[in-house]
């Protein structure tokens, strides 16, 4: 049988024979006889393959079809963030040694990934001023989630408390990982007290509509009725207001998206994971730690493996099994370029930034502030009329407007500015806000 040339398929018809032969068949049909001959050959209704340059240029326009952030202004924010990536991030992270790497499993050959995921715990540690840290989640929602569960093992109660203002998407991953184990999931209002053996409270700082909460408070309420306070914390904003450790939590997860990673239309991510130490035993996924070998020499090595894959399956704390390794480097390398001082003035930046384009909205006619406090990136606008009519408005200019949260607020807009943002692009906003009433 010869097969068509095409520049995906490098085996050659001999090559094919030769392995034909290896495994004791005459024919490749030979390898698929147990299927019934009905089922054998299905058509596909496919176009023939592609060169490599009529692929290009067919990704080309189907690319040319999406409308990134780096193509005009952007103030789309709710979970994704439009931040600056330094352009060294990205040239260490395409090094060949890290780039093909994926877990450390060999910790003689691996110790620069061992390195880099250890300097990320410590990183994430004095970050979100947490105690320890593992070696990285799949990213922010599952991150919480899975503190959701651990709260509930440290405590052996079976109810997990949320604020309302926890983003609807995380509130959904918490519950898709919950709900099989039969813990009860509910919202609390504040000020309303928990119920009985509640296992943890979940907040979410700065909240979904990017306003902070009174951690003191919260704090007092979860530690009052035995609770562990579990904070799913925005790390830029852990570089300007007081950090979700100073506030006693016990668990405090992220999304390590912001902090150097590519919006990447959705992904990968990486979730950072912290606890107080005491809960160290029960943290999910694993833990790099540094020694010295039998020459004195610093040495890396995986010091805590708590899933199913590395310890009996009943004493597993998760099953997360994927290596968050290059991810970890592009945050270790984005922290280290900016030092403290640069993650202080992008989180600065941030902050006077929104609250520019806050107070040029707020005095559009038909536009309001509908919620009051202090907020860091994002704030919540109800707009004269519905989102898409609004989004698609600013579309036309060319501006990417913001998500609608008409759910929450009639006509509601839940609006992001970021470092990203000119003064030039705010004002360009408000005046299109104003055109659209």
């Amino acid at each position: 049988m010869t097969t068509p040339f095409t520049p995906y398929i490098p085996n050659t018809d001999a090559d094919r024979q030769a392995m034909l032969k290896a495994i004791g068949v005459s024919s490749v049909a030979d390898l698929f006889q147990n299927i019934p001959t009905a089922y054998r050959n299905p058509p596909l209704h496919i176009p023939p393959p592609l060169s490599e340059l009529e692929l290009r240029r067919e990704l080309e326009t189907l690319a040319a079809e999406n409308r990134h952030a780096g193509a005009g202004p952007s103030f789309l924010g709710a979970g994704a963030y439009n931040h600056y990536v330094p352009a060294v991030s990205l040239a260490i992270a395409n090094r060949g040694e890290f780039l093909t790497a994926y877990t450390p499993y060999q910790p003689e050959v691996s110790q620069g990934t061992l390195q880099v995921t250890y300097e990320l715990q410590s990183l994430t540690c004095q970050l979100l001023d947490m105690e320890v840290a593992n070696a990285g989640m799949y990213e922010g929602a599952s991150a919480l989630a899975e503190a959701a569960l651990m709260a509930c093992r440290v405590t052996h109660r079976y109810r997990v408390a949320y604020r309302d203002t926890l983003s609807p998407s995380y509130r959904a991953v918490v519950a898709t990982y919950t709900a099989p184990q039969g813990i009860e999931l509910y919202p609390v209002a504040p000020g309303a007290p928990l119920k009985p053996e509640t296992a943890c409270l979940i907040v979410q700082h700065p909240n979904f509509y990017g306003y902070l909460e009174d951690l003191t408070a919260l704090e007092q309420t979860a530690h009052k009725d035995g609770a562990l306070l579990v904070v799913s914390a925005d790390p830029t904003a852990a570089t300007l207001f007081k950090t979700p450790g100073s506030y006693g939590a016990d668990i405090v997860t992220a999304e390590g998206q912001p902090l150097g990673l590519p919006l990447s239309f959705g992904g990968p991510y990486i979730g950072l994971f912290t606890c107080k130490s005491q809960y160290l035993r029960q943290m999910p996924g694993r833990i790099v730690g540094r020694t010295v070998d039998t020459q004195g020499r610093t040495a890396y090595v995986l010091t805590l493996q708590t899933r199913e894959q590395h310890i009996r399956r009943e004493r597993a704390t998760s099953n997360i099994c994927t290596s968050e390794a290059l991810l970890g480097l592009m945050v270790v390398v984005y922290l280290a370029t900016l030092g403290k001082h640069g993650l202080r003035q992008v989180a600065e930046l941030c902050y006077h930034k929104a609250h520019y384009a806050a107070s040029l909205i707020a005095k559009l006619p038909g536009y309001r502030l509908p919620m009051n406090g202090t907020f860091f990136q994002e704030f919540a606008v109800q707009c004269p009329k519905p989102p898409r009519e609004v989004n698609a408005a600013l579309l036309e200019r060319g501006i990417i407007g913001g998500l609608d949260i008409s759910d929450a607020y009639p006509n509601g807009m839940l609006l992001c500015v970021t470092e990203m943002n000119t003064r030039e692009e705010i004002e360009a906003l408000a005046k299109a806000l104003s055109a659209t009433r």
